[in-house]
């Protein structure tokens, strides 16, 4: 994404990322079938959620690093508590409020404080995980209802849709159809979207919730290593460390209550 965002605008970007990856995934989507209006709420809601969210990320990466991005979106496993308390009275464990504390030290040092703090990518980002934490908890709340791969479909049409609305309203959508731009809008759209969801799907068949959660925890690891690999980012001891906190932060809520055997999570 980072480096698609030297050739395109952010909205029109992601209009695009998501547009392409529900082409590819309606033959999974069996859209012969009339929706139901109660799946058509679903759906928009979570598409929605969606829309904002990757919009927001999409925008923040514009002025922030791959790696600082990555780890604050992650904070949205420890986010989720809290607007699950907000949306559905849920109360938070004890062990999700100390890991709210972890995450939240976690930013504010991964925001590097002596070089100015948290900027306006880092506030965008912020959103981002709000608005992913959301979308964890309504898919909970709607996924045993309706088809899961046609709720995953409607969402990356409503994001597809969201922004490129934004996009017409906020932005003067720039591309520049360069070869490494379709080569990093090809990978965005097929891999990192349709067909991650489609393999994250299958995988959580066949493995705990509390687990899969663990292994999420990993994204951001990767996104520094790749942003180093690839950028030459480098990151203080201190953001190392702050990243450290909102993976512990990210652990120790995705930990089941005691007495369940599975953990949901999405």
């Amino acid at each position: 994404m980072k480096a698609a965002l030297a050739a395109s605008t952010p909205l029109a970007f992601t209009a695009l990322r998501f547009a392409i990856a529900a082409g590819v995934l309606i033959p999974f989507a069996r859209l012969r079938a009339p929706f139901l209006p109660g799946e058509l709420r679903a759906g928009a809601l979570l598409g929605g959620l969606l829309a904002v969210g990757f919009a927001a990320q999409a925008v923040g990466l514009v002025s922030t690093t791959p790696a600082r991005s990555a780890f604050i979106v992650a904070s949205s496993s420890v986010l989720t508590p809290v607007v699950a308390f907000v949306a559905v009275r849920e109360h938070p464990r004890t062990s999700v409020l100390v890991a709210l504390g972890l995450a939240g030290v976690g930013i504010y040092l991964l925001s590097a404080p002596a070089a100015g703090g948290l900027n306006r990518g880092d506030l965008l980002t912020l959103l981002t995980a709000l608005c992913f934490a959301g979308q964890i908890v309504a898919v909970s709340a709607v996924s045993g209802r309706y088809d899961p791969v046609r709720l995953v479909w409607m969402q990356i049409v409503g994001t597809a849709l969201g922004a490129g609305a934004a996009a017409a309203v906020f932005e003067h959508a720039r591309l520049r159809l360069t070869p490494g731009f379709l080569g990093a809008l090809a990978y965005a759209a097929v891999f990192a979207t349709a067909l991650a969801l489609l393999w994250q799907m299958q995988a959580q068949r066949h493995m705990s919730a509390a687990r899969a959660a663990l292994l999420f925890c990993l994204e951001p690891v990767f996104a520094a290593l790749t942003s180093w690999a690839w950028f030459g980012e480098r990151l203080s001891v201190p953001q190392w460390a702050g990243g450290g906190l909102i993976l512990a932060g990210m652990a120790l809520a995705s930990l089941p209550r005691p007495g369940d055997e599975r953990a949901r999570h999405v």
